[in-house]
């Protein structure tokens, strides 16, 4: 039983991991884009959010990538779900002023997943993800997880 839940959370980790490493490097290759991604959410200034635009798909790519590297796995989890938790609120005000808009997490197109229902639970799930992946890697010595 301990195996097959070391095996789950490896691969939880893992997930995140590419998953946010993915996410980066779409929004890093065109960040005025995805500023305008960031802008339709109406929650900060233009000049803020082209600064956010800069700076996120950087921490989404180095936190993705700590998540997969030795000591730095707990705070690369943290820092994941603090993201999580920040995009939650946008989509959740977003969605309560009737924003209908495409969130900018996969794809910078206008033709990308618009925000909703599904993208709030979407993203309810890798907050509780990255939130898991933390305070495992709390609670579990890390020499224990590289016999997973």
């Amino acid at each position: 039983m301990r195996k097959a839940a070391d095996v789950s959370f490896v691969a939880l980790r893992i997930v995140l991991a590419v998953l946010f490493i993915y996410a980066g490097m779409i929004k890093v290759v065109n960040v005025e884009a995805f500023a305008d991604q960031i802008d339709n959410y109406r929650l900060l200034p233009y000049l803020i959010n082209a600064l956010a635009a800069a700076i996120l798909p950087w921490l989404e790519i180095v936190c993705g990538s700590l998540l997969l590297l030795g000591p730095w796995r707990k705070g690369a989890a943290l820092g994941l779900a603090v993201l999580n938790v920040m995009f939650l609120i946008a989509v959740t005000s977003a969605l309560a002023r009737g924003l209908d808009i495409t969130c900018g997490c996969f794809s910078l197109a206008d033709a990308g997943m618009r925000i909703g229902v599904t993208k709030l639970v979407e993203n309810i799930l890798l907050t509780a993800g990255a939130f898991i992946v933390y305070y495992r890697t709390l609670l579990v010595p890390l020499k224990s997880l590289v016999q997973a």
